[in-house]
C-alpha cells in the first residue's frame, strides 16, 4: 500500500493513529487534551492501544528525577515496536513533549536514538507539521518560543464540535510559568516566566466548554493566583476577579482552581471564596515545609506565620474550606527539628488531603548544589511518618463526613456496572447507587460510609 503524504487518506483507506501518554500535573492534563485537539483537526484519530498507533506521544514531568525516569523507560520499550514495524507500511514515529522535552532537548536524541520528535509545551499547534518534518527529514526539536505568544500560538479551537471528548469536568489553563524559583523547582526553567492568558480568551473557552455539556471548570496555572488582567472596562482585575466572571456564565455550576502561591492569595481572591457559591470550598495550598529555616533555603518568600495568617482568613471567609498542601522532606540542611516543626504545622491545619514527596535533586536548580544534602535512608523515614499523620487527618476528615448530606456532581461510571461516582464540593469521589441519576446530575446525597480515598452514598 502507497503511503499518504497526510495524516488522513480516505481514498487509500489510511488514517493515522495517535497514542499520547500523560505524567504530571493538571497543567500535562489539559496540555494532552490540546495534543488530541489538534491532532484530530488535522485527520488523526486517537487509539487507547499503543501498537495500533502511528505516533506515539510521551507528554512528559521534569518535577522529580523519577518522573523523568519513567520516560526515558518507556521509551526504551516502545524502541522495540518501533523496530517491529520498520519495515512496514506503516513505521510508527515517536514523539517526547512537555517539561523534560523542554528541559532536555538534544539530550533526549542522543539518549535514544528512536525519538523521531521533541517538542516544547508551548509548541503543540505546530504538532503536525513537525511530525510530517521528522518522516521527511529526520528528527526534529521544537522547544524555542516567545514569552509573549505562550496562548497565541495556541488558540481556543474555533469549532464547538472540537471539544466533543470533554466530560462534565474540564480543565481551562489560564497562567503559565512561574517567577518564584523555588531552589527545589525546575518549573521556571521547563515553563518560563509567568504569564497570564487574555481575559477575553478565558471566558471564551469556558463558555464554549460549557455550550458542550461541562458543569465543573478547573483553572490552572502554575501559579494559578498569579493570574492578572484587565475587565471590560480596562481596569486592573487579579483571579478573583476572574472567578467572578465566570460565575456569571449560566451553566457552569462549579469552579475550582490549583495550584496556588500563599504569595498570591490577595483580599479580592479570599472574598470570592466567600461570596461565591459557585467557588467550591476546597483549596490546594502548597507550604512545603513547617520550618521557616527550610523555607528561606527553599526560596519560598513566606513563613509559617505569613501562611496560617492566610488560613485564618480564608476560614473566616468560608468555614466550610478546607485545604491540601505540599511537602517535601529531606531538603538539604533539614534537621529532625525543622522535620518536626512540619509534623507540627500539619497536626495544626489539618489537611483533608496533601502529596508529599522525598527532595529530589533536579540538575540546574540552587537545591542540587546545596551542601548538607540529607541521606536517603533519613529522607524514607521522615516521608513515612508524615504520610502516616496525613492519612489519619484524610481518614478522618472521610470519617466526619458520615451521615452529612452534601452535593455532588455525578462525573463517571464506577467499577461495578451499578455504580456511579461524583466529586464532593471538597473533592473527594463519592460511590453511589446507579439508579439515584446519570451523569453530570448534581444531586443531594447522605453519606454512608469513608474509606481512606472514597466516600460512599445514597440519595438524600
Amino acid at each position: 500500500m502507497e503511503k499518504a503524504d497526510n495524516p488522513s487518506d480516505l481514498s487509500k483507506g489510511v488514517t493515522k493513529k495517535f497514542f499520547i501518554k500523560t505524567w504530571g500535573c493538571q497543567m500535562n492534563v489539559y496540555d494532552s487534551t490540546r495534543m488530541h485537539d489538534v491532532l484530530e483537526s488535522n485527520g488523526y484519530m486517537r487509539t487507547d492501544q499503543i501498537e495500533e498507533a502511528d505516533l506515539v506521544l510521551l507528554n512528559t514531568c521534569h518535577i522529580r528525577e523519577k518522573a523523568a525516569e519513567k520516560v526515558y523507560s518507556s521509551l526504551g520499550r516502545i524502541r522495540k515496536l518501533k523496530r517491529n514495524r520498520a519495515d512496514s507500511n506503516r513505521p510508527l514515529t515517536i514523539g517526547v513533549t512537555g517539561c523534560v522535552a523542554q528541559a532536555e532537548g538534544k539530550e533526549i536524541i542522543r539518549r535514544e536514538s528512536a525519538v523521531d520528535l521533541v517538542v516544547g509545551p508551548q509548541n503543540y499547534h505546530c504538532l503536525p507539521d513537525i511530525v510530517e518534518r521528522s518522516r521527511k527529514h529526520g528528527p526534529q526539536i521544537d522547544t524555542e518560543y516567545s514569552v509573549e505568544e505562550k496562548f497565541e500560538r495556541l488558540p481556543l479551537l474555533a469549532s464547538h464540535n472540537q471539544f466533543k471528548r470533554r466530560s462534565i469536568t474540564a480543565f481551562l489553563t489560564v497562567q503559565e510559568g512561574c517567577d518564584k524559583f523555588c531552589t527545589f523547582c525546575v518549573v521556571p526553567y521547563t515553563r518560563g516566566p509567568e504569564f497570564s492568558r487574555p481575559r477575553n480568551q478565558i471566558l471564551e473557552e469556558a463558555s464554549a466548554l460549557v455550550d458542550v455539556g461541562v458543569k465543573e471548570i478547573t483553572l490552572l496555572g502554575q501559579n494559578v493566583n498569579a493570574w492578572h488582567g484587565k475587565d471590560a472596562n480596562g481596569g486592573e482585575i487579579g483571579l478573583g476577579g476572574l472567578l467572578n466572571e465566570l460565575a456569571m456564565i449560566k451553566g457552569i455550576r462549579r469552579l475550582r482552581y490549583v495550584t496556588s502561591h500563599p504569595l498570591d492569595m490577595d483580599k479580592s481572591l479570599i472574598n470570592a471564596h466567600r461570596d461565591l457559591e459557585s467557588l467550591m470550598p476546597y483549596l490546594h495550598l502548597p507550604i512545603q515545609s513547617g520550618s521557616n529555616r527550610i523555607l528561606k533555603a527553599m526560596n519560598r518568600k513566606h513563613t509559617v506565620q505569613d501562611y496560617l495568617s492566610i488560613v485564618d482568613q480564608l476560614r473566616i471567609a468560608r468555614p466550610d474550606l478546607v485545604l491540601s498542601s505540599d511537602f517535601i522532606v529531606g531538603f538539604p540542611g533539614e534537621t529532625d527539628r525543622d522535620f518536626q516543626d512540619t509534623l507540627e504545622i500539619v497536626q495544626q491545619i489539618c489537611y483533608s488531603q496533601a502529596f508529599s514527596f522525598k527532595y529530589s535533586r533536579r540538575p540546574g536548580t540552587p537545591g542540587s548544589d546545596m551542601e548538607n544534602q540529607v541521606d536517603e535512608g533519613v529522607k524514607s523515614e521522615r516521608l513515612e511518618r508524615l504520610q502516616s499523620l496525613l492519612k489519619k487527618q484524610q481518614l478522618s476528615f472521610n470519617t466526619d463526613c458520615i451521615g452529612k448530606v452534601i452535593d455532588i456532581l455525578l462525573e463517571k461510571s464506577g467499577r461495578d456496572a451499578n455504580q456511579l461516582i461524583g466529586k464532593s464540593p471538597w473533592l473527594q469521589s463519592v460511590i453511589v447507587d446507579s439508579k439515584i441519576g446519570s451523569i453530570g446530575d448534581l444531586i443531594s446525597v447522605k453519606v454512608t460510609g469513608a474509606t481512606l480515598n472514597s466516600l460512599h452514598a445514597e440519595l438524600s
